[in-house]
């Protein structure tokens, strides 16, 4: 008669060493075929929270031309109220001007005398410049 672990041992059954070489081997695959992935899908969100931010700050500095009747010195006048000439007051536009995605250049405001202007900021290989 055979004792209780005797059993146990010879009615064991276990992967090969081959077998698991084969399962690290496609784990290490699709871990090559996935990071490069999320990487890309992580500098896309960096890029399209640049450009919403973007948007958000031409939005307000078109709201500030409009009631002022001239464009902001820079992008810190959307963040406090403002009177124009016939006394009525607006703003403030924005809490505070939106802090770039990681990595990126802060977010630069440029304007010329006929009345245009851009917002921009650089990053992961790209330029958001609007409008």
């Amino acid at each position: 008669m055979m004792s209780f672990w005797k059993k146990k041992v010879l009615g064991q059954r276990g992967f090969t060493l081959i077998e698991l070489m084969i399962v690290v081997a496609i784990i290490g695959i699709l871990a090559a075929i996935a990071i490069p992935l999320y990487a890309n899908i992580q500098a896309r969100a960096r890029v399209a929270k640049a450009q919403a931010d973007a948007r958000t700050l031409v939005s307000a500095v078109s709201m500030y031309s409009a009631h002022m009747g001239s464009l902001p010195a820079d992008l810190a006048a959307l963040n406090s109220s403002a009177t124009n000439l016939a006394g009525q007051t607006i703003g403030p536009l924005m809490p505070s001007t939106p802090a770039p995605p990681g990595g990126w250049a802060v977010y630069s405001y440029t304007s010329t005398g006929t009345g245009t202007f851009t917002v921009s900021s650089s990053g992961d290989g790209t330029t958001v410049t609007l409008p």
